[in-house]
């Protein structure tokens, strides 16, 4: 042990003494926290006056969510139940084309990928097109009120993904993966009892299959219950050249049904048709100049059939293209940089030893050369860690007080996954650090172990980020060391919510531990490869 805290004070005192080493590390810092909180993403969010302030509501949970449909419905006290039959769901896409332009520059809008209200902003110049956004919805739903954020239980059909059960925005359950059609109509039900809501679903109304139950303790006595109908934003992968982006825009979706019975002791009064969110908020619903403004413009009945028109989802709140504002993980755009300073240090600061032939000297002094190869890697991962752990407790908070003085929407965060964060980017620069260290051990040239880090660390996620398509860039940051970016996640995937989930917007495709765990599986083979190589070969 003695001989070990020996070693470990040894190799301090050379990496201290270096000043380029110290400089670098200093450095590294520095950029990290300059490229986080200079002014760049502008946002709009507070620029137009009052009640421009980008305000989420929140759910049951206190999660942020999107809540914003159209909504016929009536005061309906008790338990009981309500069907009725889906005969078919129609919508509008927004336009492609070559034209259509990536709208995360400004990520503040009503639907947070652009400016609805413009024809770009609508997805390009070929103009609207008919179709049906996967995740359109439409069928039941029983809420403790018509206010933005109330608890909720729904029973729909989908526009790609069959009939579902959602409750309480983040949960979702799958029935049958049939769509509703004219030919192949599907029945829906919700029951109540208690705050206890089942959902069901049917091919003929008479054979029922359960799709899921949910207990809804804020769930009032009476309730307001009705049809609904609703259709998310609509994003797509734009690749030209070497760039890459997202176009799209708002979407719209028709429930057709027939068929709408209460039951089981539930009385109401008149059918009432109400948009929930205004036109043009944060979580409104959809684009102001094609959506329904009011309930009656988005609702029709013909006899026994009725047609409901609506925007926007009931769903948690996302970053990214198909969402509003950024998340946390965005301040910190400047770790590459900061990266590829630590993947130097750790690379010289055994390569210089061979170049000047002073390992022989410090193997003389320590004949141990695995507890040498230990030491350096203690001391540089131990270096670049203290610096991430600085630099990003300095961007995480200032970064996020400058993306909103510029008008950036920024997701709050508990405060543990603020912590998390601060600390994996620490972890990733220190086992970055380690992982150049074994490339140095083994390649022994400075500058052909820098390049082989970078190679393995920086330029995955550069690739991942700015020109690979989404599935490339997924499966890239899975399997190389720059998995470890994942540390930086701060929100969460919903497979419920559409959205383009790119790591350019902080999504990546392993969570937080398993991006560490392959990381530091890499660290961990240089340093072992390293180990056995150096004990193996003259110095």
């Amino acid at each position: 042990m003695n001989g070990f805290a020996n070693t470990l004070r040894a190799e301090w005192t050379k990496f201290r003494t270096v000043r380029g080493w110290v400089l670098a590390t200093v450095a590294a810092a520095g950029l990290i926290v300059a490229l986080g909180v200079m002014p760049g993403m502008e946002g709009t969010c507070g620029r137009h006056g009052p009640g421009s302030g980008c305000e989420l509501p929140l759910g049951p949970g206190g999660e942020e969510v999107t809540d914003s449909f159209t909504f016929l419905h009536q005061a309906l006290a008790g338990d009981g139940s309500i069907t009725v039959r889906v005969t078919g769901m129609t919508g509008i896409l927004p336009g492609g084309g070559p034209n259509g332009r990536d709208d995360r520059g400004d990520p503040n809008s009503g639907n947070g990928t652009g400016d609805p209200g413009s024809p770009s902003g609508r997805g390009g110049a070929d103009g609207p097109r008919h179709g049906v956004a996967p995740w359109a919805k439409a069928g039941l739903i029983v809420r403790a009120d018509t206010g933005q954020g109330s608890t909720y239980a729904a029973v729909m059909m989908t526009g790609a993904h069959g009939a579902r059960m959602q409750y309480d925005y983040t949960h979702d359950l799958a029935g049958g993966p049939d769509a509703a059609t004219a030919d192949h109509p599907r029945w829906l039900r919700l029951s109540r009892a208690g705050d206890t809501v089942t959902g069901s679903e049917s091919a003929d109304g008479v054979r029922w299959v359960t799709i899921g139950t949910a207990r809804l303790p804020g769930l009032p006595a009476t309730a307001q219950v009705g049809l609904f109908v609703t259709s998310p934003q609509y994003t797509e992968a734009v690749h030209a050249g070497l760039a890459s982006g997202a176009m799209g825009g708002p979407s719209q979706a028709t429930g057709t049904f027939d068929h709408l019975s209460t039951g089981d002791g539930w009385t109401g009064t008149a059918w009432q048709p109400d948009v929930i969110g205004a036109a043009g908020d944060p979580g409104g619903a959809g684009d102001p100049g094609d959506g329904p403004t009011s309930g009656a413009e988005g609702f029709e009945r013909d006899g026994d059939t009725l047609r409901l028109r609506g925007s926007g989802d009931i769903a948690p709140a996302v970053a990214g293209a198909a969402g509003l504002g950024v998340s946390i993980s965005q301040t910190l755009v400047g770790t590459f940089v900061g990266l590829i300073v630590a993947v130097v240090v750790g690379c010289v600061f055994v390569t210089a030893e061979y170049r000047r032939g002073l390992l022989r000297t410090t193997f003389l002094a320590s004949p141990g050369r695995g507890r040498v190869l230990a030491a350096k890697a203690a001391v540089v991962s131990g270096a670049m860690f203290v610096t991430g752990l600085a630099a990003a407790a300095a961007v995480v908070t200032l970064g996020q007080r400058v993306l909103r003085g510029n008008g950036v929407y920024v997701h709050p965060v508990p405060m543990l996954t603020e912590l998390r964060v601060v600390a994996g980017t620490a972890a990733l620069l220190a086992l970055a650090a380690i992982l150049a260290l074994g490339l140095g051990t083994l390649l022994r040239r400075g500058v052909t172990a820098i390049t082989a880090a970078v190679v393995l660390v920086v330029l995955p996620y550069l690739l991942a980020v700015t020109i690979l398509p989404v599935d490339a860039a997924r499966w890239l940051l899975r399997v190389t060391p720059a998995a470890g970016f994942a540390l930086q996640q701060s929100a969460p995937e919903y497979p419920q919510v559409a959205n383009l989930y790119t790591p350019a917007d902080g999504y990546f495709p392993l969570a937080p531990w398993a991006g560490l765990a392959v990381l530091a599986g890499w660290a961990v083979v240089a340093l072992a490869v390293a180990a056995v190589a150096l004990r193996w070969r003259d110095a």
